[in-house]
């Protein structure tokens, strides 16, 4: 053979060691990357205290869980796979779980494409909303009845008077996290409330919003900062979840081997 017993060895070494495709670090990259479906709808209070969700949680005040008005974006009991930041006027945000279904509608998944029924709206506007500004299916939901606002998502009290402080329904932008490609944590407090948003890496910072039990965060890198014993763990860590907001890792519940880059 040509090349000696150096060539054999190569060709040896080439079977043996395969190389890692030099686009798996690229994709894997730009998947974390891929942001949320995010769109501007109106926001209502839920209330309905005492109340079950179509998931089968019990409703107790200042509640903290959205409903979206088609069961394809329902969390299951006690979980936050489907979670979503929503983001109001005065700067506030709040990340929560969906556990309920609605408003007015139950089949709208308006973030899907193709979406399972009112295919001839456009994606990210809700039936509802088409309806009550266009006359859209004769100005009525798929019960028949009349649209009497242009609701694309309902809050639980605690969403709404405490994370985002609104007085009145309103319009808010929605992160559809789920459709995102970044690591998520999972918020654990053990029944003790919603975790605080932070401005900084510190419980001093700026409050900025709230994070309810079982939402899922998307990671975008951590910090140290102020040391924090929590219901997770001790740590100095903090999660940055967004442009300019923390929270505490001692909160945050993460799968085995996760790790993320430092801000």
């Amino acid at each position: 053979m040509r090349g000696g017993l150096g060539a054999v060895l190569a060709v040896l070494l080439s079977m043996v060691f395969l190389p890692v495709p030099a686009s798996a670090a690229p994709a894997e990259a730009a998947a974390a990357k891929r942001k949320p479906l995010s769109y501007r709808v109106f926001a209502t209070r839920e209330g309905l205290v005492g109340g079950v969700t179509a998931n089968g949680h019990v409703i107790v005040e200042r509640d903290h869980f959205v409903a979206l008005p088609s069961r394809l974006g329902l969390s299951s009991l006690g979980g936050g796979e489907r979670s979503v930041r929503v983001c109001a006027g005065n700067g506030r945000c709040a990340y929560a779980p969906v556990w309920d279904v609605g408003p007015w509608n139950t089949t709208d998944d308006y973030w899907n494409a193709p979406r399972r029924t009112w295919a001839g709206l456009e994606r990210g506007r809700p039936q509802a909303q088409a309806a009550y500004e266009t006359g859209y299916n004769g100005g009525r939901d798929e019960f028949a009845r009349d649209v009497l606002n242009p609701a694309g998502i309902d809050l639980a009290d605690g969403v709404f008077w405490d994370a985002l402080r609104l007085t009145d329904n309103s319009w808010v932008s929605v992160d559809f996290l789920w459709t995102g490609g970044a690591r998520q944590g999972t918020v654990v407090t053990g029944g003790g409330g919603p975790v605080r948003l932070r401005a900084a890496a510190s419980g001093t910072s700026a409050e900025i919003g709230m994070a309810g039990e079982r939402a899922q965060l998307p990671i975008q890198c951590q910090k140290r900062g102020q040391k924090v014993a929590g219901t997770v763990r001790t740590t100095n860590l903090w999660d940055r979840v967004a442009p300019g907001t923390y929270v505490s890792h001692a909160y945050v519940a993460v799968p085995s081997g996760f790790s993320v880059r430092r801000c």
